[in-house]
C-alpha cells in the first residue's frame, strides 16, 4: 500500500510508516493480526501498544534496535528528511 509502505519483515511482525506521519518525530508502527504498536525511534521508546503482550513488546523492541539504522535511513528517504 503507498499510504503505508513496509519498511521490512520479522518474524509474523511487519514494520512499517503511515504516509501522513511525516510532521511527527521518527517512528515505526508495528503489527501482527489485530495488534499494532507504535515506537518512537529517537531514542527507541514505546508510544502506544494495543493488543501485544509485555513480552511481545520487548522482543519487538530488540528487533527494532537490531534494525534502528535501516529504520532511521528508510524514514529519512521516505520523508525526504
Amino acid at each position: 500500500m503507498a499510504g503505508m509502505p513496509t519498511v521490512f519483515r520479522s518474524g509474523p511482525y511487519r514494520f512499517f510508516f503511515y504516509s501522513g506521519d511525516r510532521d511527527e518525530p521518527p517512528h515505526v508502527h508495528v503489527e501482527h493480526d489485530a495488534c499494532e504498536a507504535k515506537f518512537w525511534l529517537d531514542p527507541v521508546r514505546l508510544e502506544r501498544s494495543r493488543g501485544f503482550s509485555g513480552k511481545e513488546l520487548n522482543q519487538i523492541q530488540e528487533i527494532i534496535l537490531d534494525h534502528h539504522e535501516t529504520l532511521m535511513e528508510s524514514w529519512d528517504d521516505f520523508f525526504g528528511n
